[in-house]
């Protein structure tokens, strides 16, 4: 593996994102056969952060923030062939370079990895709440 290169710009393509998202556990829970999904959640992210092994996509933190009170980490992806070398955790330190210094981080964790963010330092949160697509608001 090349040294790892960290980067905000340019985005990846929704194709180099979807293969990302398959090379991972995230592929199961993404919208990843419907690309014009994908590219909202790319075109509307306040802030992307990710990983480049070469010309590969290895990771990647999908943000929605307004950057100065609360920073929502919608996705942590990393590709499987590439975990357990400190590229989520670096994703991480450099979203959070990116936000205001009063801004906190807010994910829901991928079952898979619930046993991961605490060991970040992420505190659980009992109160979070989800009103899923067709889920009717009485």
């Amino acid at each position: 593996m090349a040294a790892i290169e960290y980067r905000t710009a340019p985005r990846p393509t929704p194709e180099q994102l979807v293969d990302l998202y398959r090379s991972c556990s995230l592929g199961a829970r993404r919208p990843i056969h419907d690309m014009a999904v994908v590219e909202q959640m790319l075109a509307h992210a306040d802030l992307v952060v990710t990983a480049w092994d070469g010309d590969e996509l290895v990771g990647l933190a999908r943000t929605l923030t307004d950057y100065g009170y609360v920073a929502y980490l919608a996705d942590l992806a990393v590709r499987d062939t590439h975990q357990r070398c400190g590229i989520g955790r670096a994703l991480i330190a450099r979203t959070r370079r990116e936000l205001g210094p009063g801004a906190m981080v807010v994910l829901l964790a991928a079952p898979s990895a619930e046993d991961y963010y605490p060991r970040l330092g992420f505190q659980r949160h009992e109160s979070a709440w989800v009103l899923r697509p067709g889920d009717p608001l009485r």
